[in-house]
């Protein structure tokens, strides 16, 4: 039976909310690649990266 991906917030691989790790476990990528690219993003200036992890954090469903 095949698998699909599905984007959820991670409970074994979080520091906030699970959010970066999930979805670098998604995208089949490092946890640290996604969080640097999230503060790298939010430290030049898009501080709308901000409100784009509360909306992500309020959307993806937690993994069971």
């Amino acid at each position: 039976m095949t698998r699909s991906k599905k984007l959820v917030r991670t409970s074994s691989d979080q520091w906030i909310a699970g959010v970066c790790g999930g979805i670098a476990r998604y995208l089949g990528v490092d946890p640290t690649v996604v969080r640097l690219a999230f503060v790298v993003l939010t430290v030049l200036g898009l501080g709308s990266m901000v409100v784009v992890y509360l909306v992500a954090w309020l959307l993806m469903p937690k993994d069971a």
